[in-house]
């Protein structure tokens, strides 16, 4: 049976986040921890905060073994944007985008 936990709107770009999710995606739990552990990226401690939810999750919900768990599906997309502008030379302004991304992981047990 597999267990779910969503981080939603969280202040890091999808493209910054995917790089550290693509590490960890089809590993054992703790070999994902490890790894988590040791990203030398600012989202790896909202990653790892998400997989422990999620692994929390399928204890409380089903009778699972922690052990056996593994990352089934990790997955990041694009949430909101936050707008603002910074002024330019001559009276001119640039928009900045500071995106948001949502990110879902999916534990199930091995067979």
């Amino acid at each position: 049976m597999e267990a779910r936990a969503i981080t939603r709107f969280a202040r890091v770009s999808p493209r910054k986040m995917r790089l550290v999710v693509d590490q960890v995606r089809g590993r054992p739990v703790e070999e994902a921890l490890t790894i988590l552990k040791f990203v030398p990226k600012g989202c790896a401690g909202i990653v790892a905060k998400t997989l422990r939810s999620a692994v929390t999750n399928a204890e409380n919900t089903q009778n699972v073994d922690v052990d056996l768990l593994y990352v089934k599906l990790a997955e990041v997309g694009q949430g909101g944007m936050w707008k603002r502008m910074m002024p330019r030379a001559q009276g001119r302004a640039n928009r900045i985008r500071k995106r948001l991304s949502h990110l879902t992981v999916v534990v199930d047990e091995r067979a």
